[in-house]
């Protein structure tokens, strides 16, 4: 059965949003009624972009790190090089960037990393720190921010086109992913539920953006995926995707993971942005 938004719809959302019910519950009360949860998503964030914001609700990042596409760019002059523009999505906003890395820089970042990798961890739920997690099976390591000259010129590419200080963004954290390797589905925000968040949030504030960027191609396999928008983008060399998210919360759809590499290795450098200095 087609479900729609209609004008009732939108009212009763904006009522439960002015009451202060969270955006979160809304969708679940949604979704158990019998909505799609895509749909249910789609709703809440469109009012919430409108400004029906409950009180309970995380503030808004003062800004968001963005490419400048106005016109329709097709190519945006990141200081030392021209980047493409490949593909745009609105909500979530993501771009997809070509040109972003060379070859040489791809191979560089990836012999300076290797023999630094160990098994990746993410962020611990219930206790400080992090920890191994059965969800992401890759191996990586973090570069200090402008620790090498590549380093350094890839994040002044990266501030220009984004259009984001370069003291606003963590170092670039390098993975690798062996054949069977995969990232399930999850956000890159920092949880208010875990245990760490507190924490992390004093070194920057939250994430508000992600840029991947994909340092080989692997033969077969290894896209990162968007579930909530069914949008696959492949891993090519040189190629990236960027996505933002205003809030820490579903709504934002920015809902990711890295399929599982099906043949070959694959290899990514991954930046994130945070809403202030990060130290």
């Amino acid at each position: 059965m087609t479900q729609y938004i209609t004008p009732e719809l939108r009212r009763w959302l904006q009522e439960q949003l002015q009451s202060g019910v969270k955006a979160t519950d809304l969708v679940i009360s949604m979704t158990q009624a019998g909505w799609q949860r895509k749909l249910a998503l789609q709703a809440v964030a469109e009012l919430k972009i409108d400004g029906w914001l409950g009180t309970a609700e995380a503030p808004r990042a003062a800004g968001l790190p963005e490419p400048d596409l106005a016109d329709g760019a097709s190519l945006i002059d990141a200081g030392d090089r021209q980047i493409q523009v490949l593909a745009t999505v609105q909500h979530p906003r993501v771009v997809v960037l070509g040109n972003l890395l060379s070859r040489d820089e791809c191979e560089a970042i990836v012999a300076t990393a290797r023999p630094r990798m160990h098994r990746s961890e993410t962020v611990a739920e219930q206790r400080e720190g992090s920890e191994v997690n059965t969800a992401r099976t890759s191996s990586g390591m973090f570069f200090e921010r402008a620790e090498n000259p590549v380093i350094e010129r890839v994040e002044a590419r990266i501030a220009r086109l984004l259009r984001w200080p370069v003291e606003n963004g963590e170092g670039v954290q390098v993975l690798n992913y062996q054949a069977g390797a995969e990232y399930q589905p999850h956000y890159d925000y920092f949880d208010a539920r875990h245990a760490s968040t507190a924490s992390i949030l004093k070194r920057g504030g939250q994430r508000v953006g992600t840029l991947v960027m994909y340092l080989n191609t692997p033969r077969r396999g290894g896209a990162t995926t968007f579930p909530d928008i069914k949008l696959a983008v492949q891993a090519v060399q040189g190629q990236a995707v960027f996505f933002s998210y205003a809030r820490p919360e579903p709504s934002t759809l920015t809902l990711h993971g890295g399929a599982s590499v099906l043949e070959g290795e694959k290899w990514v450098a991954t930046k994130w942005l945070r809403e202030g200095r990060f130290s």
